[in-house]
């Protein structure tokens, strides 16, 4: 991924993947990976057993990290990513975290 441009618009998505994506260190990967490259939100397990991400970034660096997730990690099978772009909160993310199941 490019670092980021600070000069680009910073826009926010609402991603959820399925397939099989609990239990294999996808939330891990998926934080280590958005901290590596700069990416603000956080990402959390769903209860019908897809993960749901809010990312925060440039729209390469969204657009890289949905890249990312359609494969996941070793032992994940990502079957669909849906993504939406959401209106910013009210204060800009910072750092990104694991949160409870939702």
């Amino acid at each position: 991924m490019q670092p980021h441009d600070e000069n680009a618009p910073i826009e926010h998505r609402l991603v959820r993947v399925r397939g099989l994506v609990q239990g294999v260190g996808f939330r891990a990967s998926c934080m280590r990976h958005a901290r590596a490259h700069g990416i603000a939100g956080w990402v959390r397990n769903c209860r019908d057993g897809s993960v749901e991400a809010l990312l925060q970034g440039s729209p390469q660096q969204l657009a890289q990290m949905c890249d990312w997730l359609r494969h996941g990690v070793p032992g994940a099978r990502v079957e669909g990513l849906e993504q939406s772009v959401v209106h910013a909160p009210s204060l800009p993310l910072e750092g990104f975290d694991i949160l409870p199941a939702a």
